[in-house]
């Protein structure tokens, strides 16, 4: 008899983790110190422990193959894993800062590629604080999607600063997505919303998509709908505030 079919905290039935042995407070203080492992830069991500179908080994960490796209508080994964699919061929990894939250994605993911031989190769999870070490995973122009789903409002204006949408913290994502990029927010938070819309539209380094580019892209679709929090918003009837922009070259 297997570990799983023996663990409690695994489904008889899927083989997959149960949310309920996992569950943590719905945030975590950003400017608080937490205790966890981080490259020093992002030659020194070991992509061999997150991709091993593509990097068996560390010594492949200069491959050509880079992570694309960053699911930045990626929450339980849904995101992540109707991503997969849809981009196979493509790196993405979630950053999370609850350990209980990056325990059940990790188990998640290893669930889900021994029932589908083959797939969800192509994801992973990894506990770290994105607000402060953007630049230690990711490259000058490497990531080509970056995702904001149902971030912490923070209500308080004195707290606004911790906010992961901030003209500062525009900065650093720009400058680790490529030109063409794209960012996408949303949020059920009317006020958080229009903040981060804001801090969007005024920044010199990215432009709104037109309506016409969000309704053909597939992504778009799985804002709201892919991971538990949107799914929590529907089921409530509740609004959702979206804002999608580009990455574009400074004007000179």
């Amino acid at each position: 008899m297997s570990g799983k079919e023996t663990n409690p905290t695994f489904s008889k039935s899927t083989g997959l983790p149960r949310k309920r042995f996992y569950r943590a407070r719905a945030h975590s203080n950003p400017l608080s110190d937490s205790h966890f492992p981080v490259p020093v830069s992002p030659r020194h991500v070991d992509y061999s422990v997150h991709y091993p179908q593509y990097f068996p080994s560390s010594d492949q960490v200069d491959s050509c193959k880079k992570i694309q796209f960053a699911d930045i508080g990626c929450g339980f994964g849904g995101l992540l894993i109707s991503l997969s699919t849809l981009f196979p061929e493509t790196l993405m990894i979630g950053m999370e800062l609850r350990d209980k939250v990056t325990e059940y994605v990790k188990e998640r993911i290893l669930a889900l590629r021994v029932t589908n031989p083959g797939q969800y190769q192509n994801i992973s999870v990894v506990r770290t604080n994105s607000m402060k070490y953007i630049p230690n995973y990711f490259e000058k122009g490497q990531l080509s999607k970056m995702f904001f789903l149902f971030p912490d409002p923070h209500f308080k204006e004195k707290n606004h600063r911790r906010r992961v949408i901030s003209p500062f913290l525009l900065d650093e994502y720009a400058y680790v997505l490529e030109v063409g990029g794209i960012i996408y927010t949303i949020t059920d938070v009317e006020e958080l919303g229009d903040w981060m819309k804001t801090c969007l539209e005024n920044h010199p380094m990215f432009e709104a998509l037109t309506d016409e580019e969000l309704k053909a892209d597939p992504v778009t679709k799985l804002l709201s709908s892919a991971t538990e929090e949107g799914q929590k918003v529907d089921r409530n009837g509740g609004q959702t505030f979206r804002a999608v922009y580009r990455r574009i070259a400074p004007s000179l």
